[in-house]
């Protein structure tokens, strides 16, 4: 199945290279006796760390740039969002992720980027990281359409790993809510269809694969749809 990085991206901005002094090697001790160090700026929220230790780690001239850049943090952490899911759409995990983390340090309540920090994590061998990040961005945004389909693939892919129930049912009523906040997600529609599959519903999956490729047709997952196609004939006959 597609992971998360299969996902809607903002609209492209101008590229941001990383300032010189962000770039500096630093340590910082955080409360367990752990080190926070350059390495903990590709960790989702620093590895960790506390956000007076976080603007350690980054520095006082990086935050004073930052007042003199932007209004207010709020604005500067939406920029540095968009800028993540930028990176994220060419690739570059790291720059992403550290991007990410920038947004989080300047506001904390920024949904956005605790969902990109959740599509970095989903990298790891196990959702478990990424759905605590996107739960965390759903609390502030329960509506949000992407949260929703993000968190919902990865209950998804957890169910993959550990064959729990609750997962399955957890992921799907979290695509479910996606598409009632934003049916033109043809993604959403075609990780529902995976879930659908899992509970053997058949029938649904194939309604959900396409009301998706309507609305997208690089929304399809082919291997996705073999995999459905063993298990039932396509009933439009769009797949054979």
């Amino acid at each position: 199945m597609k992971k998360l990085l299969l996902l809607p991206f903002l609209a492209c901005l101008l590229l941001l290279a990383p300032p010189a002094h962000a770039q500096r090697k630093s340590k910082v001790k955080v409360k367990s006796g752990a080190t926070l160090d350059a390495a903990s700026r590709l960790q989702p929220l620093f590895g960790g760390a506390t956000v007076a230790q976080a603007e350690q780690l980054v520095g006082t001239a990086f935050l004073t740039d930052i007042e003199r850049s932007f209004a207010s943090r709020p604005e500067a952490s939406k920029f540095f969002a968009d800028k993540g899911f930028e990176y994220l759409a060419e690739g570059k995990i790291d720059t992403a992720a550290y991007r990410f983390n920038l947004a989080w340090l300047l506001d904390q309540k920024n949904a956005a980027a605790y969902r990109g920090l959740g599509i970095v994590a989903s990298r790891g061998t196990t959702p478990d990281q990424s759905i605590a990040l996107l739960t965390q961005g759903l609390a502030l945004a329960p509506n949000d359409a992407a949260l929703l389909g993000d968190l919902g693939a990865s209950y998804l892919i957890r169910f993959e790993q550990t064959k729990k129930k609750k997962d399955l049912t957890t992921g799907v009523e979290f695509l479910q809510k996606s598409l009632a906040a934003d049916p033109s997600n043809a993604l959403s529609w075609q990780q529902l269809a995976r879930g659908y599959y899992l509970q053997e519903d058949y029938a649904k999956a194939w309604e959900a694969v396409h009301k998706g490729q309507s609305l997208s047709m690089s929304s399809i997952d082919f291997a996705f749809i073999g995999e459905l196609l063993a298990k039932q004939p396509d009933p439009q006959g769009t797949f054979k």
